[in-house]
């Protein structure tokens, strides 16, 4: 197999790093999975991959370190972050940190796969006139200060001003993948 089609997957969801491997695999790469930021920093002493798919949360931490790890070892390595939340505080931290494409789940492998090849912005993109509810603007800036914590709900809900419970609530009604 060729270095340049070698694939790192970063995904706490076995079934679903099993199923995007296979996928890839029959696409023609090389497929690696790991689990945590730990073990993508013992896979990456030894190889360096070209392309990687980093999940969002990865059990109580921030694939946003592992965006920031593979990028910091190969600014070249094309870097597509997937999340069940999209939210426009991780999407901007995603691609500052090195991420090519920020998408959110469900994604397929064809969805990544044309992630990994738009390197420019796209200037066409149509611009929106649609307001933000209420709703969607509280739970960005929840996502926003689960970010800032390193997803300590505790640290979050206190930096909120809300009771713990009342945010774990509000967390369940949308979950954060």
């Amino acid at each position: 197999m060729a270095a340049d089609r070698f694939l790192v997957i970063v995904e706490d969801d076995a079934v679903f790093a099993k199923t995007l491997r296979r996928s890839f695999e029959r696409r023609g790469y090389e497929v690696e999975i790991c689990e945590n930021r730990d073990a993508l920093a013992d896979l990456l002493e030894h190889r360096q991959p070209a392309f990687a798919v980093v999940d969002l949360k990865l059990g109580n931490s921030s694939g946003l370190e592992c965006v920031k790890l593979i990028g910091a070892r190969d600014p070249a390595t094309r870097i597509v972050v997937l999340t069940g939340f999209a939210s426009i505080a991780t999407a901007v931290e995603a691609i500052k940190l090195g991420a090519c494409h920020y998408l959110a789940k469900p994604a397929n492998t064809d969805d990544i796969e044309a992630a990994f090849g738009k390197a420019e912005g796209d200037v066409s993109v149509p611009l929106s006139h649609r307001t933000t509810s209420i709703k969607n603007l509280e739970w960005e800036r929840i996502h926003e200060m689960l970010v800032e914590t390193d997803f300590n709900i505790s640290e979050t809900a206190r930096r909120l001003g809300m009771h713990r419970r009342t945010l774990a609530r509000k967390l369940e009604k949308r979950r954060v993948n």
